[in-house]
């Protein structure tokens, strides 16, 4: 059984004559990089074939990164452009404060010369590349032995801190999008308050994402070697200067050298991860399930702890017994903003 039978997703226009053997370009605007992909749907499938990747800032808009896709595979005659989008979509409009520019539907629309522009946050694209997630690309972090269904909550660390649901209607789950990862980090413990009071110098408001994307697992480091005094070991000390990827170094230092500092960052990482999840879950009241996705615990997948990830994400005020059912699982695969903004633009409609 795929994962699509798991997660039923609402998608009048599959049976649509009008969505098939259709070309979509599908985007997935990054920070450093775009990723874009012609898709192709045929039996109510959206299938890639055809991938680049350029540089973001290289560019002086989306447009030209879209054109020069366009140029290089002498596209003509598209359609629709699904773009997923690093924060919220408001009238038209995709605003990151990640990327060097505005992600603007009309103006997409009138510099490609492509009519339909589906603008749509990467998280809820994601939800939509449920549809095309195979059963070796979820990692189960815990089962339960009872069936549940409900709405689903799925959690992406990465560059920034993702989070949406799916609204389940009583057949279909419904992908929406959610900015949560914006809302105010709280501590719990007495280290934690002066973590939280570390952050406040440097923030103001702290939010999640200032602990749960990558930047915050680099917070959580600095806050460690800078404030409580962890020694480095001169390797982790090179390495640090000389490898851009700061969150791959920590993670080897972990596992290579057993490297104190980067343990219980990661660790404390981890529990943060579980916690918001945690609020996540019960916000959505997800009883369907939650997914867990993103660039960080992708890298993390063979450190993360199953047991302890879950007993942590069990602590709560009184709604353990909601907690206990539900089904945890990772996403495994690095596809689901583009395959979902696909899926959006070739299904959301009949």
């Amino acid at each position: 059984m795929g994962a699509s039978a798991n997660f039923p997703l609402y998608l009048p226009g599959v049976k649509s004559s009008s969505n098939q053997n259709i070309t979509i370009i599908s985007a997935d605007v990054r920070e450093t990089e775009t990723i874009l992909a012609l898709f192709k749907t045929e039996g109510g499938k959206a299938v890639n074939t055809v991938e680049k990747i350029y540089p973001t800032t290289d560019f002086e808009s989306f447009s030209d990164i879209v054109n020069r896709f366009k140029e290089e595979h002498s596209l003509n005659g598209i359609k629709r452009l699904a773009v997923g989008v690093p924060g919220p979509v408001i009238s038209g409009q995709g605003i990151s404060s990640r990327l060097p520019w505005i992600l603007d539907a009309q103006e997409i629309a009138a510099k490609t010369g492509i009519e339909n522009i589906y603008l749509i946050n990467d998280l809820e694209a994601t939800a939509y590349g449920l549809a095309d997630l195979s059963e070796d690309c979820l990692m189960q972090i815990y089962k339960s032995d009872t069936l549940t269904t409900g709405n689903v909550a799925i959690l992406a660390p990465g560059s920034g801190l993702g989070e949406a649901g799916l609204f389940f209607d009583g057949k279909y789950l419904r992908p929406f999008a959610t900015e949560g990862g914006h809302s105010e980090f709280s501590p719990r413990t007495n280290v934690e308050v002066e973590f939280y009071q570390f952050l406040n110098k440097i923030y103001g408001i702290v939010s999640w994402e200032n602990v749960l994307s990558k930047n915050g697992l680099f917070n959580i480091f600095r806050f460690l070697r800078d404030e409580k005094r962890h020694p480095q070991s001169e390797k982790l000390i090179e390495r640090l200067r000389e490898e851009k990827d700061f969150s791959t170094v920590i993670y080897e230092s972990a596992i290579e050298d057993n490297e104190q500092i980067s343990t219980i960052a990661l660790n404390t990482y981890l529990e943060f991860l579980a916690r918001e999840a945690n609020s996540l879950v019960l916000k959505l009241k997800a009883t369907g399930g939650l997914l867990i996705g993103g660039e960080l615990p992708i890298l993390l997948k063979d450190y993360i702890d199953k047991e302890r990830l879950y007993q942590k994400f069990m602590i709560s005020d009184k709604m353990e017994r909601v907690l206990k059912d539900i089904p945890i699982y990772m996403i495994l695969s690095e596809k689901m903003i583009l395959t979902g903004a696909a899926y959006y633009a070739a299904f959301s409609e009949e």
